[in-house]
């Protein structure tokens, strides 16, 4: 029986995308270059904020200065407006709650900044008492580099073969590959299901609620 479940969190238990979008947005303007639409940053986002940044910027200006400075100015303006529009996908709380109550240990690795993933995680889950929380760090690489989830592993001394990953992207599908852990992927998030399976997916669920059943 699964004894631990690790989230990815933007796609996952929560939709980011509208704050994620704001606050790149706001940083691209900062710098004089043009805005996208909300729904662009679904394609935008999954690899760190370094990643996002330079997706979002034009072609001719994703030189490492540039991406930096307008990263800084992103990681300003996100820490603080990350809860506005931000919300967990229904049926999330009710699915976190039932893994706890079941005894299963709750993780979640995310490639957000650290201090976000704290923040927002501890705002809308404040009644879930998730074991390890962790997200982009200095120093430490990104998803799909298995070591956020190998520092999880480590922290809450669970086997692999008694964990379960679940998370939304391409992303995920090869960080659990690599971390050799069992992975389920939502159909919720924000990557179409064609990516998850060209990635390896072999597990879907609909519903928060068809989470549960992997557990046994």
């Amino acid at each position: 029986m699964t004894q631990l479940v690790i989230f990815d969190l933007d796609g996952t238990l929560l939709d980011t995308i509208e704050d994620l979008a704001n606050s790149v947005n706001f940083a691209l303007e900062k710098h004089g270059f043009p805005k996208h639409e909300v729904e662009t940053y679904r394609r935008f986002v999954g690899n760190g904020v370094t990643k996002l940044i330079e997706r979002a910027l034009p072609e001719d200006s994703k030189d490492g200065e540039t991406i930096e400075r307008v990263r800084k100015d992103f990681i300003v303006h996100y820490v603080p407006h990350s809860e506005e529009c931000t919300r967990p996908y229904p049926g999330i709380p009710e699915m976190l709650k039932q893994l706890h109550q079941q005894g299963i240990q709750l993780a979640v690795a995310s490639n957000k900044v650290h201090v976000a993933t704290e923040r927002v995680v501890k705002h809308f889950f404040s009644d879930i008492p998730f074991s390890v929380i962790l997200g982009q760090r200095d120093g430490f690489p990104v998803k799909p580099d298995p070591l956020i989830l190998n520092s999880i592993l480590e922290q809450t001394s669970i086997p692999k073969e008694k964990v379960l990953y679940v998370g939304d992207s391409g992303v995920d599908v090869q960080t659990a590959l690599n971390a050799e852990v069992l992975f389920v992927a939502v159909l919720w998030g924000f990557r179409p299901k064609e990516e998850l399976e060209a990635k390896g997916a072999v597990r879907f669920v609909k519903s928060p609620d068809e989470i549960l059943k992997f557990v046994q």
